[in-house]
């Protein structure tokens, strides 16, 4: 495989998606983890029927589709529930991950990125270098979740909860945009974050 894939995460509501429509407009393809977890859980899908197995119906909405918004409740305040979560999700969004990058190599892509949530927390971060992680303080993450999502104080700090501190995320990163400003010095910094991956590119053999 030939494609260098580099990898973006940070926290809830840090602007990952900024992030990541900007290295969009400057020609590098992204590869959505979100998006893909999403498509493996659609109605009629293996990943679906395990997780009304392992959650029961009321997961299930009116039309079928899955409550993300009921699910994310039971998971974000149970461990053990998130486990069971990502046991199902996981390899499923791994193997068509892998698709995807397969056909972007096979394209003749050079450099590809993969937005991913939890790159950090499931140990993937070494697999995707270098490592870009989007920033935000605290009180401005929460600001935006709770706007995002119409949630309350209460669940967006569970749901920040449950992901690794930004600060250990920070760490493991070989870049960091910070995020907490206005749109445009974000988008500058994504720029040059992109200019420095591609000047040190070299293809994976």
């Amino acid at each position: 495989m030939s494609i260098l894939v580099f990898g973006l995460t940070g926290g809830l509501a840090s602007g990952k998606s900024t992030v990541a429509a900007r290295f969009r407009a400057r020609g590098v393809p992204v590869i959505d983890a979100d998006q893909i977890a999403r498509e493996v859980v659609e109605p009629g899908s293996e990943g679906l029927a395990a997780i009304v197995a392992a959650f029961g119906d009321g997961v299930i909405a009116p039309d079928g589709s899955l409550d993300r918004a009921r699910l994310g409740d039971l998971v974000f305040a149970a461990a053990d529930k998130r486990r069971a979560l990502n046991a199902i999700l996981h390899p499923r969004i791994a193997a068509r991950s892998a698709q995807r990058i397969a056909a972007l190599d096979a394209a003749g892509e050079p450099l590809a990125c993969y937005e991913a949530a939890l790159l950090v927390e499931n140990n993937l971060g070494d697999a995707f270098r270098p490592l870009v992680v989007v920033a935000v303080p605290l009180d401005v993450q929460l600001a935006r979740a709770m706007a995002r999502d119409e949630s309350t104080e209460e669940q967006a700090r569970a749901r920040i909860a449950a992901q690794l501190p930004l600060a250990t995320k920070i760490a493991a990163a070989d870049h960091v945009i910070d995020n907490a400003g206005e749109k445009a010095t974000t988008e500058r910094r994504a720029d040059e974050v992109l200019a420095a991956i591609r000047a040190g590119a070299s293809p994976r053999r």
